[in-house]
């Protein structure tokens, strides 16, 4: 099978209009189905089990046939794998064994967990493997596509087929960033850490403000952290001589040496911890605020004489405060 090839914005190349099959209906795989459609590709199948799965090719791929996974991708030009990152390996091996995968396919999937190499068994059968992994949150619904404009996508190709990887996403509005294979593990820890962690904190504060008597804590939260988020990504692409510059938009105890305040801070929580079971809360303030110290005093926000007070209130073990 060949793809054709025209001039376009990336490297010099754009895919042609391609035959997309979609394995995997689930938040990410029907929203870029549809956006790849949208971008002029014909999606000629998609592969849903469950009932949300077969609800969102419905409304977000209207006319492609809900069809077995060899029958996705025999019919397939390009073949979006949109699965759980622990199916994946097994997944391609698998269609690789039943000979699935022909020769010029281009094979994609969404991980931000791997790179190409799980790729291997489609690549050895003559496909073209790309990892194309979007750094946003999916809804599964049409108002993800919209925020796919200007969102950055991390690239893992080999080098003469990168090109093809880019002009994906940016046909679909995306911004393409390229990650080294070495290097999607660290990458896609740090989304995580970013992301699902600033939820659960989200969680532990809004919890910590219901049980002080404030209703709605979403509300009072909002303009805070969007503001401190706000800050801490600007700064994040400034260097300080430490690293990426965020910590420049760290305000609070921590930042000002307010040993007594966070004494307080972690009193209250541990009662809160006792009333409510919440134990995860105080656990997440200590270990969270032992890192702000750290990089309070590396970008000399505070002193050493602070920075050690600060970590021996929040226990720290000898080795941290050396």
């Amino acid at each position: 099978m060949s793809l054709p090839l025209s001039d376009g914005p990336v490297g010099g190349a754009r895919p042609g209009r391609l035959g997309v099959g979609v394995l995997g209906a689930g938040r990410v795989g029907a929203v870029l189905g549809s956006a790849l459609r949208s971008a002029g590709h014909a999606v000629v199948g998609a592969s849903g089990v469950s009932e949300d799965s077969r609800e969102r090719i419905a409304t977000l791929l209207p006319g492609v046939e809900n069809l077995e996974i060899p029958d996705v991708v025999e019919r397939a030009e390009l073949v979006l794998l949109a699965v759980p990152d622990d199916a994946l390996a097994d997944l391609v091996a698998g269609l690789a064994e039943v000979g699935a995968w022909q020769g010029g396919q281009i094979v994609a999937h969404t991980s931000g967990r791997y790179g190409t190499d799980v790729l291997a068994p489609a690549q050895s059968a003559g496909a073209i493997p790309l990892a194309i992994h979007p750094a946003m949150t999916f809804t599964g619904t049409s108002l993800d596509l919209a925020r796919l404009i200007g969102c950055t996508f991390a690239v893992t190709a080999p080098g003469p087929v990168l090109p093809i990887g880019q002009a994906l996403v940016v046909e679909i509005g995306g911004e393409p960033v390229v990650v080294d294979e070495s290097a999607r593990g660290l990458y896609h820890a740090a989304l995580a850490h970013g992301a699902n962690h600033l939820v659960v904190l989200v969680a532990q504060a809004a919890q910590a403000l219901e049980a002080a008597g404030i209703d709605r804590p979403g509300r009072l939260l909002a303009p805070l952290l969007g503001a401190a988020l706000d800050g801490a990504t600007r700064s994040a692409d400034v260097r300080d001589g430490v690293g990426p510059g965020a910590i420049a938009a760290l305000t609070g105890p921590v930042s000002r040496g307010d040993v007594g305040t966070v004494a307080t801070h972690l009193e209250v929580l541990g009662d809160l911890a006792a009333r409510t079971g919440a134990t995860d809360v105080p656990d997440s303030y200590m270990q969270l605020a032992r890192g702000a110290t750290r990089r309070a005093l590396a970008s000399h926000r505070i002193d050493e004489d602070a920075a050690r007070t600060l970590l021996d209130v929040l226990g720290a073990p000898p080795q941290e405060k050396e």
